[in-house]
């Protein structure tokens, strides 16, 4: 029986050392020198990274048409000797693959995918259309490229294994509102995620999930409306907690309005815990990457910490 997360997600396959990793191009282009670095990391990680020339294409704002993005995408889902695809970078444009993709090569692949920013859309996608789950975590350009500044490679490694994170408490993680639950961990960036409210391809997790929202400068007014409408659609009642990223630049300019105090006006009715500050995402600090579509215990008590009870892949 293949092995699944208790809220019935598919694991993923282990990224054993040594494995292969296919780098794709599902959002923005990219700079070569900071594809050549992030490659370089993955060798330097004991990786083999892969990657076709379609990942270089360009047109316009986005990495090369909408059908050879996706068509790069299900390459790498059907390549047998893959073990994990990386997103090179978001930016915008993963939404247009979606109608393009095959859900059923996909979940037989139970291939690990890695990434977060615009390609959000993505893991949206995977873990309600195909069912499995992924991880929100490092990309190639601004993360690996960087190095270990940038990313914590303890966490980018050990979430494609077997065992489960365990105890993440970060430094910076705050309560907004306390309390203590154990839900499954769905989420990425908050404009991708709205966006995809009223499509075919809407976000929408399960009752009693734990909500991840990322978001990068976003001005407090937008952030506000963007919760508003979260609310208004009914959709806020549906979360069990709420854990916030760093958000960084989300701020108003010397902190006359912060992102905090509309999280706590928005969320003033809202019965479950809400943490600020976790790294995963934009941060600016290095990146913790998580596994989406696993148990997850939010403690907003004393010590503020993200328990991460399971693991997101299995043989």
């Amino acid at each position: 029986m293949t092995p699944r997360t208790r809220a019935g997600l598919l694991k993923f396959r282990p990224l054993r050392p040594g494995g292969r990793v296919a780098l794709v191009a599902p959002a923005s282009p990219f700079d070569r020198a900071g594809f050549d670095a992030g490659v370089a990391e993955l060798r330097r990680l004991g990786l083999d990274p892969v990657y076709d020339e379609s990942v270089f294409d360009r047109q316009s704002f986005v990495a090369g048409a909408a059908a050879t993005r996706a068509e790069a995408l299900h390459r790498a889902w059907a390549e047998p000797g893959v073990d994990a695809i990386i997103a090179v970078r978001g930016g915008y444009g993963s939404v247009e693959v979606l109608p393009l993709l095959s859900t059923d090569p996909i979940r037989a692949a139970r291939t690990a995918f890695i990434g977060y920013s615009d390609v959000t859309s993505l893991h949206a996608f995977l873990g309600a259309r195909v069912g499995i789950a992924s991880v929100h975590g490092v990309m190639v350009d601004g993360r690996l490229a960087i190095g270990p500044s940038a990313y914590d490679p303890d966490s980018f490694q050990r979430t494609l294994g077997c065992e489960p994170l365990g105890e993440l408490s970060p430094d910076g993680l705050d309560v907004v509102k306390p309390g203590e639950v154990v839900g499954p961990l769905f989420g990425g960036t908050l404009t991708q995620l709205l966006a995809s409210f009223g499509t075919p391809f809407e976000f929408r997790p399960p009752a009693g999930h734990v909500l991840f929202l990322d978001e990068v400068a976003e001005r407090p007014y937008r952030i506000h409306r963007m919760l508003t409408q979260w609310r208004l659609a009914g959709r806020l009642r549906e979360a069990a907690a709420i854990v916030f990223g760093q958000l960084p630049r989300c701020d108003e300019p010397g902190g006359a309005v912060t992102a905090r105090a509309v999280i706590q006006d928005c969320l003033a009715d809202f019965p479950g815990p809400v943490l600020l500050g976790f790294p995963s995402g934009h941060t600016t600090t290095p990146l913790i990457s998580l596994p989406l579509g696993v148990d997850v215990r939010v403690v907003a008590n004393g010590r503020p910490r993200l328990v991460v009870l399971e693991a997101a892949a299995a043989d």
